[in-house]
This record gives C-alpha cells, structure tokens and sequence, in this order.
C-alpha cells in the first residue's frame, strides 16, 4: 500500500470481501483493527451505525435463483457481535439502510403482473427469469417487521419511460443497487439496468427529480453531499465492459444543472476501472474515498486528483465459488473518523497506530 500521512484523511475503512463471511475494519496502515464473522457470504456489505453497532446483509439460501446481488436477511449486531436485530426477507437485494426514525429501508424483488411485463421494453429478447420478470420495490420496516411503506417500480408509470439497456438481460426490471433517505424522508435511488437514478418523493410516490443518462456507462451507489449535489461511481460500462475506451469514474454532480461539477478518472482511462461494484465518499478534509470494487482496491484523492493513500484488499475468496474464486472484490466501503460517533473511543484516535 502507499500513502501520504500530510495529506491523506485520517480514519478508518469498513468493508466485507465478497465470497467470504467477514467483515474488518482497517486502520491507515492496512492492519485490521477489527472485525466481525458473518453467518453467511455478504449481501453484500456492513456499515456502522451511529451506535457504533454493525447493520449488516448476508446471502440466505431461498429466496429467488440467479439474480446478482442477493440478501435476505439483515442483522443488527454489537461491538463484539451480539445479535440485537434482525429481519428475514428472502427477496432482499443489493441495499438497506437505518432511517432516522429507527425503521429499516430496503430494496427487494417482486415479480411483476404479467400486463406488466408486456410494457418493460428494452433488454436483450427472450432473457427472461423463468419466474417472469422480477420488478423492484423500495420497503420500509418497523422494528418488529411490519411494513410501514412501500414504493414499487411496477406502480410508478414513469419507470415505464425509461427501457432496458439494450445489453441487459430482461430478467430483472431494472436492476436498483442503491438508496438513501434523505433528511425530508424522500428516497434517492438508482437503477443500473436502464442507466436511471432519481429522487421518489415519500407522500406521493412519483419522481421529484431524475436523471437518464447512457454516458456514465450505469453507475453505483448514489448518494447525496451536503451541499446538495449528488456523489456517484460511474462505472463507464454497458453491462460487458468492453472497447478502448473503458473506464470508470467518480462524478460529483449538480442537481440543479444535471452537469457534473467534479470528477475523478484514470489517465489513460482503463488504468481506473469497474464495470460493476464500487463506491464512493466524500470526507470532510474534501478528499475523496474512492472503492474500485473489482479489484478489491481502495485509495484516496485530493480534490486535483492527487492519489495520497492506497490499499489493495489481501483477502481473496479461496474456496470454490460461483462468482468470486480467486478473486479479491468489495461490493461497498465505509470511511468512519477516529472521532466520529460510530468508532466513539473504540478505536485508538491515531488511526495509524500500528499496535
């Protein structure tokens, strides 16, 4: 790994190596300073609350064959692992976050009606699942499980705008791998199949904002800075990945404008790319954290896209895996400061103490 202790961020990163049930937290030499064993593979990340507890996904058994990115079961533990929470849902996919109101926000599968499945246009022809097409649906959660609300891509006659890359495979409808709920309770989301991200407004359940755009190649976890603009990995790929063009980039963008106002990319562009997985956070000194999930790599760059730390995931899948064997890849990482409310004194404040 490298790094550059004058000008690097100081803190620690979280992140579950998909194929495997762990969790760990390293320091800024690479160490891991602690970690977590999972029941499960992950599905496919933990992340720390402002407790300092570990909201975490694991891939259950049941549930729908041979659709990416599967959960199911979402579990809630302590420090040193107890169990405080938990909620089963075998149709759970990609993402679920804690909201303010202490409920659970989640995406899942939902087969569509077969009136439905005649309108999804795009796609690739005679992809379907063998269920039919499976459809996504935002769901919100009390403690003790009952649903609370609901928002589902099959109800919202403007998903039906939007077709299917003409790439994709016509199994899912539309492949939604991220979400947030903003601080006025709304839902930002994004769907990587018809290259969509947009905002759901919680009362009505239509789309306060929204964007379509084919030149980010589909993207990954969407999410929102304080300032207002939107944090985005644009993983610069149409499902294959292919051509000399190929590259990813991180791209800060304006929602008034819809034009990004930052971005970060490699030179030349394939030295910097994952068509699929990856993340990235802005911190506070202003650097940027930046995941580049396929390879398992995580580094950090200044605003003028200077890399000052770096570090390649040494945990790779072993064992015979459908997807992950030899393999070193990361769905999602987390960036937490040594003073942040989720680390609270459990970790040493010089985040580059090696004992």
């Amino acid at each position: 790994m490298t790094s550059h202790r004058d000008r690097a961020t100081l803190g620690y990163r979280m992140f579950s190596p998909l194929g495997l049930q762990k969790t760990f937290i390293i320091n800024m030499l690479g160490d891991v300073v602690h970690s977590w064993d999972l029941p499960y593979e992950p599905g496919n990340f933990s992340c720390l609350l402002p407790s300092g507890n570990m909201l975490s996904g694991v891939r259950t058994p049941d549930g729908p064959k041979g659709l990416p990115a599967k959960g199911g079961l979402m579990q809630e533990r302590d420090w040193n692992g107890k169990i405080l929470w938990e909620h089963r849902d075998d149709f759970q996919h990609h993402d679920y976050v804690r909201c303010s109101n202490g409920n659970t926000l989640y995406l899942r599968w939902e087969l569509l009606s077969k009136q439905n499945e005649k309108r999804v246009l795009g796609g690739i022809a005679g992809t379907e699942h063998s269920d039919g097409i499976w459809g996504d649906v935002v769901r919100e959660v009390a403690r003790d499980g009952a649903v609370v609300w609901e928002w589902r891509a099959e109800d919202c006659e403007e998903m039906y705008n939007f077709p299917l890359n003409p790439m994709c495979p016509r199994h899912e409808w539309c492949h939604a791998n991220c979400i947030t709920q903003l601080d006025n309770g709304d839902v930002l989301i994004n769907f990587r199949y018809n290259h969509l991200m947009a905002i759901i407004d919680y009362e009505t359940k239509k789309f306060r904002w929204h964007l379509c755009d084919y030149d980010y190649g589909q993207q990954h976890s969407v999410t929102m800075l304080e300032n207002g603009n939107l944090l985005f990995f644009a993983n610069g790929a149409n499902v294959l990945g292919v051509g000399p063009e190929a590259g990813s980039r991180v791209i800060e963008l304006d929602t008034k404008t819809k034009q990004p106002v930052w971005e970060y990319a490699g030179t030349p562009t394939f030295l910097f790319f994952s068509w699929y997985l990856s993340n990235a956070v802005r911190l506070k000194s202003g650097n940027t954290s930046i995941l580049e999930g396929v390879k398992g790599k995580m580094f950090e760059v200044t605003p003028d896209g200077d890399k000052v730390w770096e570090y390649v995931s040494p945990h790779f899948v072993t064992e015979p895996h459908p997807m992950y064997t030899g393999g070193n890849a990361i769905f999602r990482h987390y960036f937490y400061a040594p003073d942040s409310t989720e680390i609270a004194g459990r970790l040493p404040t010089d985040a580059w103490h090696s004992g």
